[in-house]
């Protein structure tokens, strides 16, 4: 589980309270049941509005997968990528397909099996940057309805305050009530900046930073599969493929030579 996503969203909540308590409020003011139903029914209606009923089923997955930890190891899968060339070079292409089933990347697998069936390299590029154009569309989708989420929701909280002021303003003849009617009022744009800088917005640039990740690490496998299929040196295809790291990974000690095969 990635813990750092609900650390995150309870500190924050606990900051609030916290703060609330030392400025002197009560927590059972900001409690308001219509407020609630105004935010989170009236946000969410506009995303069912905006997107597929198939996609709008999918938003309880998006956002869970912000608190699943989905490591993606570049360097793993260079050293995979390595050790997957040094046999091709010494025993040949369908020596590959033997390995197949050792790997637990399905990218991984469906380009191997597509250069050990002999297709042409353009045609492997093509099928493996559909793939890839396939998930990150996926991705797009999903972290763009975390993001309306985030954007929707302190709208939603300004138009419930305005529901609030026209009550409070209808009910004028009660002077002594205007200050608990604007307290209400206001609870609604409270909800919706929680909603969207407490959960929504932290929560999508968290998927955007792991779409990020996968991306690169599929880029990188592809990348390795090419140079395997144009039957490049080994040692030129790490070299090539560390390129895409940032500096810290390339410092990073590399096995020896043989080792992977082991």
């Amino acid at each position: 589980m990635e813990i750092s996503t609900l650390i995150g969203i309870v500190l924050a909540i606990m900051f609030l309270v916290i703060g609330i308590y030392w400025g002197g409020g009560v927590i059972d003011m900001y409690i308001d049941p219509a407020s609630i139903m105004i935010v989170i029914g009236g946000t969410l209606a506009s995303v069912f509005t905006s997107y597929s009923i198939g996609d709008f089923l999918s938003l309880p997955k998006v956002i869970g997968m912000s608190f699943k930890r989905i490591a993606f190891d570049p360097v793993g899968g260079i050293n995979t990528i390595v050790s997957l060339a040094n046999i091709a070079r010494k025993e040949g292409m369908l020596a590959l397909e033997e390995r197949v089933n050792d790997l637990d990347d399905e990218f991984l697998k469906k380009g191997i099996m597509l250069v050990v069936d002999g297709t042409d390299p353009e045609l492997v590029k093509n099928i493996m940057e559909a793939e890839l154009g396939s998930v990150e569309g996926r991705h797009t989708k999903g972290i763009g309805m975390v993001e309306q989420i985030g954007s929707l929701g302190p709208a939603f909280g300004m138009l419930g305050t305005l529901i609030g002021l026209i009550i409070m303003l209808d009910n004028m003849e009660d002077p002594e009530s205007l200050g608990s009617g604007m307290s209400a009022a206001l609870i609604t744009t409270f909800y919706g900046s929680l909603l969207a800088n407490a959960i929504a917005i932290p929560i999508a640039t968290k998927l955007k930073t792991s779409s990020k990740n996968e991306i690169m690490y599929k880029e990188i496998l592809l990348e390795g599969l090419l140079s395997i299929q144009a039957g490049e040196n080994p040692r030129i295809i790490e070299e090539k493929l560390y390129s895409f790291l940032p500096r810290s990974a390339k410092e990073a000690p590399k096995p020896e030579e043989g080792a992977l095969e082991e």
